[in-house]
């Protein structure tokens, strides 16, 4: 029973599992609730203004004091497969060996910090407290060293074009530049000036894919996803964007991904958190 029941929660390829700020979006919102129409449309009171809590006003305050243009922000999500029965964020970061499931390219734009990133809805700006709703552990961040910063503008004027351009999800996670997942955002964005953070990993091929053989069964069976291809991932020490040599740790995880706490946003400086000093 539970071999069927593995194999049809893998039914399919695209996350449909509501997030916290997909909760946020305007009643009768369509298109990208995200996207350029959508920004506009909050600044100018076409729709209400985003609630702001205490604990977002705090990250708000942290994300201007701490994150830099360019920077790459991780996070563990909650995106679920079959109305939310399958963790499928969960499932990713741990096959990889990751405390992470999703990236992001941070910027500074009108005094705020912002995270432009890509979900199913195409390219989107969110504020960096409004992206932190959807993690459920630790978060990392990690910068250029000081010899590659020049390449910074270029990195950020390329997420601002793609966002601009609304580039559609790539939800068969492939590696044109037509369409995007949210890894592969943030990797091309760098490559975009010239950098190579990281090298795709084959599916079959993860860490812990031997742990997960019914998943693994059920990807290469009954989705467009081959165990022999290849795929970007946050990735950690050894393997992904997270261990790129051209990067410094500006906030390391203190967290295992097996030990996450659902619901809880820690801000960087709590116990669960470990703030970096680089090296300069």
């Amino acid at each position: 029973m539970w071999k069927l029941i593995a194999l049809a929660v893998l039914f399919g390829s695209r996350p449909d599992g509501l997030e916290p700020t997909d909760r946020l979006v305007p009643p009768g919102w369509v298109g990208n609730p995200w996207g350029p129409a959508a920004t506009r449309a909050r600044e100018t009171g076409a729709v209400p203004p985003l609630p702001v809590t205490t604990e977002m006003a705090r990250w708000d305050t942290w994300g201007k004091k701490t994150l830099r243009d360019g920077d790459i922000v991780f996070r563990r999500g909650d995106a679920r497969l079959l109305g939310g029965v399958f963790p499928f964020s969960r499932f990713i970061a741990n096959v990889s060996g990751s405390a992470f499931s999703h990236t992001g390219i941070a910027a500074i734009e009108n005094g705020q910090a912002v995270v432009y990133d890509t979900t199913k809805a195409s390219v989107r700006r969110q504020p960096l407290s409004v992206w932190v709703l959807d993690n459920v552990g630790p978060i990392g961040v990690k910068r250029l060293k000081p010899s590659y910063q020049d390449h910074v503008p270029k990195i950020v004027e390329y997420c601002r074009d793609i966002y601009t351009k609304q580039v559609p999800f790539d939800f068969d996670l492939g590696l044109g530049d037509d369409e995007l997942y949210c890894v592969e955002m943030t990797e091309k964005a760098y490559r975009s000036t010239g950098l190579k953070l990281s090298e795709p990993v084959r599916l079959g091929e993860l860490e812990n894919a031997e742990k997960f053989p019914l998943c693994m069964f059920g990807f290469s069976t009954f989705t467009s996803l081959r165990l022999d291809q290849a795929v970007y991932f946050p990735g950690n020490d050894r393997h992904g964007i997270w261990s790129s040599p051209l990067l410094e740790t500006i906030i390391a995880p203190a967290v295992g991904p097996s030990t996450v706490v659902a619901g809880r946003h820690p801000i960087p400086g709590d116990e669960d958190q470990k703030t970096v000093t680089p090296e300069h």
